[in-house]
């Protein structure tokens, strides 16, 4: 398309939508132009100096002013400076460029042509950054800049031709609403397919019949009265589409219909009125049997388009429309829309849950599996977090109410599906390239087939034929399909399994992953560990783990919690701590009753030049067993050891069979630790991984990914921590495990919903197929062209068979990309 933007990623952090305050942009046709963009992230008068010296040093900028209170810049520039170019000044500053983005249900979209007009319209519109077109779910996705009017996007669609479905929302930062579900134009009504396959089949019935010496050819008058309805009625949207199309300068299927079954028509009238048609063929059945084969197409593509957004249907339907609260002891039933933070909600055995939150009574056990794919229900008691959606499968539960709407689990999940589905897959920019030119191409080609074969033989009834055959074996539609359906299906599939693939571009890469790094603890590993020994040094074992446990009270690490979990068991209560820093990659330092103290790392008391030989013997045998060990210090006065922690964390159930599933296909595994190399290594061991790099600080774990990639690796790396997110955002694909942090799920190009290891090979597996089922349908999209159109050329090929193959044409690719439905991963 015509947008200066195309393929530029763009961050997360859309603006607002139709709240926004910023002026829209304006472009001038002169010799200079003004773009007014709103600047997110300026907090004083030196971020505003800072963005507006940044952009007026931009070449071919005149004057740039930002102003503070309105967060906007207003930059005068030459014509030649492209808005791209502005925002990767902004970007460069450190501040962003607002923007916002819209989702516009179109209707009159018929094959990928029309796909190709409708980007170049709306990528027209002053202040569009990107536009991505899914034929398959019939909606155009735009991002731009914070305060275009959507009224400006949808006349450039109505200008193109097309219209904005009514009743539809059409503009939403990705929400959930129904209302935006894919596939909101009405479906094409089986009745007219009827209708017309009723008036055509008198018309090809005696066509048939004719071979085996049976003549029963209506007479000429009836014939005609038979085909024009089916022609100019229910062949008008041929026409009006393809109208439309010739008004924009540009054509599609429906103009490629129109023109060839309007030369079969035509020359039927011709030799009906002005010659002796009794001894010329009349081609009435080839008109009207095209057209109603094309509509049976297009009614058999539309039903099959609609299974390609099952999924996120499926999702849509889970969140249940009533929940029953509980309000100043009563129990009431309302509206989901109608919950608030905080409330508490009544869950009966066998109900959905309505809302993301956390039992406060009851346990039970949950069913998860339409969210994460877990098989088997999930034991949940008091203090559980439940996710809206799941069933609850057996007790009486009250849930608190922690998140609602569009901030809820099932709602992100959601909003990263219809993501996935509506960008574009990169093999398929080479699809928009075709497609731009198939439909002059075809034209021609009729032309010059239509003027050979009525120069060469001089008969022209034949060449026309010829010609409307070259005109509908055209399938424009199959190669549209042919990348969306499959990459709507392939991640449909992908979330029923707890598999979420935030764009296409991530799903056609993980197929080609040739390394996939884990890190350890809480991906590998239960990320659950237990003190299983310390060892005192200078002071007592009680005032070791009590000391221990007071420079731990209050942090979220495992490892905290297993000292925390440890000391209460023993009945020891531990001192507030003052002064508490963390030690990135090292450990923690705390202050607790006037003792300066410091846990933490091998790395960390060589840095502080503790001699560890003491406690040495201990260490190296607890390392032996695969556990990680950590030493306290005191660094008061003089550094001196206090003694040794050591923790075990069992690998999790599932992690072996994963790493020889992924060995087994080809890749190799690495694992990355900041763990010592004994406790990594014997991990390792157990799993069957390759390769171990120990002792890696978080913020090197990114280099360790470069290097990889280097060396000429497509690397994944696979994550669940904050210190995991570099190296998530620096592999090739990252995939971050939904059991850890927001922050890594936000980095990563896949989420994996359970803290499952097999996920990872599942996640490579569905790639594999969805990018194996696009290469299948382009195969075939392309054969019905390459081979179709030089046999209809040639006269090898009867209209009527042409249109068949036609119709059938998108069908196929369709119901190929269905079959990614059966895909079950390593359940089946």
């Amino acid at each position: 398309m015509d947008n200066p933007i195309e393929n530029k990623r763009l961050p997360n952090s859309t603006a607002s939508t139709s709240n926004a305050i910023a002026p829209l942009v304006t472009a001038r046709q002169s010799p200079s132009r003004e773009w007014h963009l709103g600047i997110e992230g300026m907090t004083c008068a030196s971020c505003a100096a800072r963005v507006e010296k940044t952009l007026a040093a931009v070449p071919g900028v005149r004057e740039a002013s930002v102003n503070l209170a309105t967060e906007a810049a207003t930059v005068q520039a030459e014509d030649g400076v492209l808005l791209e170019t502005l925002i990767a000044a902004v970007d460069k500053a450190g501040y962003a460029v607002g923007r916002e983005e819209f989702t516009l249900p179109i209707e009159g979209m018929t094959c990928a042509s029309c796909v190709s007009r409708v980007e170049r319209a709306l990528a027209k519109v002053p202040g569009v950054i990107d536009v991505t077109v899914n034929l398959a779910t019939e909606i155009a996705t735009v991002i731009a800049l914070r305060g275009t009017a959507r009224s400006s996007l949808i006349k450039s669609i109505e200008q193109a031709g097309y219209v904005v479905a009514e009743n539809a929302e059409v503009s939403s930062p990705r929400g959930v609403s129904g209302k935006n579900a894919p596939n909101a134009a009405p479906v094409l009504g089986l009745g007219k397919v009827l209708i017309a396959a009723a008036l055509s089949a008198p018309l090809l019935l005696p066509m048939l019949a004719m071979p085996f010496g049976i003549d029963t050819m209506l007479p000429g008058w009836w014939q005609l009265a038979l085909a024009t309805p089916v022609q100019f009625w229910l062949g008008a949207r041929f026409y009006r589409a393809g109208w439309k199309a010739l008004r924009a300068g540009t054509g599609n299927m429906d103009l490629l219909v129109a023109l060839g079954t309007s030369a079969a028509f035509g020359l039927s009238v011709y030799q009906l009125y002005f010659t002796d048609h009794s001894t010329h063929h009349l081609y009435f059945e080839a008109s009207a049997v095209v057209i109603t084969l094309v509509l049976l197409g297009k009614y058999l593509e539309a039903r099959a388009k609609r299974q390609t957004t099952a999924a996120i249907r499926a999702l849509q339907a889970l969140t249940p429309d009533r929940a029953r609260v509980r309000r100043d002891g009563v129990e009431l039933e309302v509206e989901t829309a109608a919950l608030h933070l905080g409330d508490l909600i009544v869950v009966r055995p066998g109900e959905r849950i309505a809302v993301d939150g956390e039992i406060s009574e009851g346990d039970t056990h949950v069913d998860e599996s339409a969210i994460t794919g877990e098989s088997l229900p999930v034991p949940k008691r008091a203090g559980d977090k439940v996710t809206g959606g799941a069933v609850n499968a057996e007790g009486l539960i009250v849930v608190r109410a922690t998140a609602l709407g569009a901030e809820s689990t099932l709602a992100r999940i959601v909003r990263l599906v219809e993501s996935a589905q509506a960008k574009k897959a990169p093999i398929q920019r080479m699809v928009d390239q075709v497609s731009a030119v198939f439909v002059p191409v075809v034209i021609a080609i009729a032309l010059i087939t239509f003027l050979a074969w009525g120069l060469t033989t001089g008969n022209w009834s034949q060449g026309i034929l010829n010609a409307v055959a070259v005109l509908v074996i055209a399938c424009p539609c199959a190669l549209g399909l042919a990348t969306p359906a499959a990459i709507m299906v392939g991640t449909g599939a992908a979330a029923r399994q707890g598999i979420l693939i935030k764009d296409a571009e991530a799903l056609e890469t993980a197929h080609r992953i040739t390394v996939v790094a884990f890190d350890k603890t809480g991906t590998l590993t239960e990320g659950k560990p237990r003190l299983m020994a310390y060892v005192p040094q200078q002071i007592s074992a009680f005032d070791l783990l009590r000391l221990a446990a007071s420079v731990q009270a209050g942090s979220e690490h495992p490892l905290a919690k297993a000292v925390l979990t440890a000391a209460h068991e023993k009945g020891i209560s531990w001192a507030a701590a003052s002064e508490i820093r963390s030690l990135p990659g090292r450990g923690v330092a705390a202050t607790v009753q006037g003792r300066k103290l410091q846990l933490g790392s091998a790395r960390l008391m060589h840095e502080l030049n503790i001699d560890l030989a003491p406690l040495a013997a201990s260490a190296n045998g607890a390392e032996a067993q695969g556990r990680s060990v950590s030493w306290l210090a005191d660094v008061t006065a003089v550094p001196s050891l206090l003694g040794m922690l050591a923790f075990g964390d069992a690998a999790k159930s599932s992690a072996k069979a994963a790493i020889a599933r992924l060995k087994a296909s080809g890749i190799k595994t690495l694992m990355i630790s900041g763990d010592n190399p004994g406790a990594a290594s014997a991990i390792a061991n157990e799993l069957g991984i390759d390769d171990v790099r120990a002792e890696v600080l978080p913020g090197d774990k990114a280099q360790v990914i470069e290097q990889l990639k280097a060396a000429g690796n497509v690397v994944a790396m696979v994550g669940d921590g904050i210190n995991d997110a570099p190296a998530l955002a620096a592999a090739d694909i990252g995939m971050a495990m939904a059991t850890g942090t927001d922050i890594a799920m936000h980095t990563a190009g896949i989420t994996l919903m359970r803290g499952d290891v097999a996920l990872v090979a599942d996640a490579i597996e569905i790639s594999r197929r969805t990018v194996a089922k696009v290469r299948q349908n382009l195969f075939w999209a392309f054969a019905y062209n390459v081979v179709g159109i030089p046999l209809a050329a040639f006269g090898l090929l009867n209209p009527v068979i042409a249109g068949a193959a036609m119709a059938f044409s998108s069908v196929s690719v369709v119901s190929n990309a269905l079959l990614l439905k059966r895909w079950r991963g390593s359940k089946r």
